[in-house]
């Protein structure tokens, strides 16, 4: 059975979700920029590492309670 968690959805072209299936974590993340990107983790610690990677405070561009909030959901996947 595959588990969907939605990390963030600005609109319908601007949003990241995490399907979890078993131990494999399926992350996609779609921007009007970029197209989708698709990254594929093995483990939970795996994908929270890529996940304060990819939202780190001196990169993130945004709040920081909007960081903390993704960071959270990821967190609860």
């Amino acid at each position: 059975m595959i588990k969907k968690h939605q990390i963030y959805k600005i609109d319908k072209w601007n949003m990241m979700t995490v399907e979890v299936n078993g131990t494999r974590f399926v992350l996609r993340e779609i921007s009007d920029q970029w197209g989708e990107e698709c990254h594929e983790f093995l483990s939970r610690p795996a994908l929270m590492h890529w996940a304060e990677e990819r939202f780190r405070k001196d990169k993130y561009s945004g709040t920081e309670e909007e960081r903390e909030a993704i960071l959270k959901a990821f967190k609860e996947v």
